[in-house]
């Protein structure tokens, strides 16, 4: 049970974005079918394509596809799209990231499905838009919305080259972009009856997500770039390494505030007294310099040192935690970051919402490919005709 419960989703999306907005939903009650192409959602073979044994469980497609229903549909014969048809008929809402021109082949266009099924809420996800010259180019996540966007070129280290984004970071962005747009679409809907199209692309959540460098330089004309750590105009706001090579991050925004708390942890109150370093501007303007004396002064001692020091005076700080560091941390593990999935020993990352009414504490593995095609078709109440010769087809 969940704040979705009785929702049905019709979802046609391979690899991430998609995926992992029918996932979100999935986790709030949502029944969500996956339709997929007889050979499966690509995203299924990440494992071994890369090389690696087919025995390795596909943790990537776990986080984004579990408690899903997959139906095989060739959606290239009559009886595949007639039994899309059915299926759609019998959902609320219709997710897909395929290209726009793929969709135009198969006759479902978020335009041609609205035609056809008016209460529908149909979630599309592009890579640059469904408008424009580009709007059929090939967009993963790394090109549209963290290229295209701006994003890394924001993120390099002086001339360094740009560095790339975390697999899959930027469709988990775009998934929560799409997951509020149907979300809100349905509210509409419960007033009105009607549903409507929803859209999203990599490009247009990239550039939202990098969205004050860009207010700036839309509204002055020019926005400063990346940095390396030791350039920095913010020295309160980086990054340092204590002496066991462990990094954390100050995160002292308001710079005045916290500058003195600094101190105190330090044992440098002198500092205070330099003219180089009175203000926020003083620092700024000397933040090279200020910048190696921090360095000089944390490096002194390990992590555990200056987590008590830091804590104790009130500095505000991060630590920068390894993958294997952060699904051991003790704040996560409270906070409900990781959920165990049902029947297969392992836990995956939960949704990133809690609500008080549904705790969320197992989730439901990633359907095997086409596992579930007979019963959703007759849940779908699709011709028994059909369904026979689709299953046949399927295996």
């Amino acid at each position: 049970m969940g704040v979705l419960d009785g929702l049905t989703v019709v979802e046609l999306a391979a690899w991430v974005a998609g995926p992992s907005a029918g996932a979100l939903l999935a986790d709030w009650g949502a029944d969500v079918w996956k339709v997929e192409s007889p050979k499966g959602d690509p995203f299924r073979a990440i494992i071994t394509s890369q090389g690696y044994s087919a025995e390795i469980p596909n943790a990537p497609f776990t986080v984004d596809n579990r408690g899903k229903r997959s139906v095989v549909l060739d959606l290239q014969t009559d009886d595949g799209r007639t039994a899309m048809e059915s299926l759609l008929a019998s959902a609320d809402v219709f997710l897909t990231n395929m290209r726009v021109k793929s969709l135009a082949r198969m006759n479902l266009t978020p335009e041609a499905v609205a035609s056809r099924h008016a209460s529908l809420v149909i979630g599309l996800i592009t890579g640059y838009g469904s408008a424009g010259s580009e709007r059929d180019r090939a967009g993963y996540d790394i090109g549209a919305f963290g290229a295209r966007s701006g994003i890394l070129h924001q993120m390099r280290a002086g001339e360094l080259p740009p560095t790339p984004l975390p697999l899959g970071f930027g469709d988990h962005v775009v998934a929560l972009s799409a997951f509020a747009g149907v979300l809100g679409a349905l509210v509409e809907r419960a007033r009105t009856g009607r549903g409507q199209i929803v859209e999203t692309s990599l490009l247009r959540t990239g550039t939202f997500t990098l969205g004050w460098e860009l207010g700036v330089q839309l509204l002055l004309g020019r926005v400063p770039g990346g940095v390396e750590r030791g350039h920095s105009k913010t020295p309160l706001v980086n990054c340092y390494r204590a002496r066991d090579d462990n990094w954390f991050w100050l995160l002292g925004v308001e710079a005045d505030r916290h500058f003195h708390r600094l101190l105190e942890a330090l044992d440098r109150a002198d500092l205070a007294q330099d003219p180089r370093f009175a203000t926020a501007r003083d620092r700024r303007r000397n933040s090279i310099v200020f910048i190696r004396i921090l360095d000089d002064a944390v490096g002194e001692q390990p992590l555990a040192f200056w987590q008590q020091r830091f804590d104790e005076c009130g500095v505000w700080w991060s630590p920068v935690l390894e993958p294997d560091a952060v699904v051991a941390d003790d704040q996560a593990l409270a906070a409900g970051c990781f959920v165990d999935v049902d029947g297969k020993g392992f836990k995956t990352v939960a949704t990133p919402v809690e609500f008080a009414a549904h705790p969320q504490r197992t989730v439901s593995p990633a359907p095997e490919l086409g596992g579930d095609t007979e019963a959703v078709l007759r849940e779908a109440e699709c011709p028994a005709d059909v369904i026979t010769r689709v299953v046949k087809h399927a295996l």
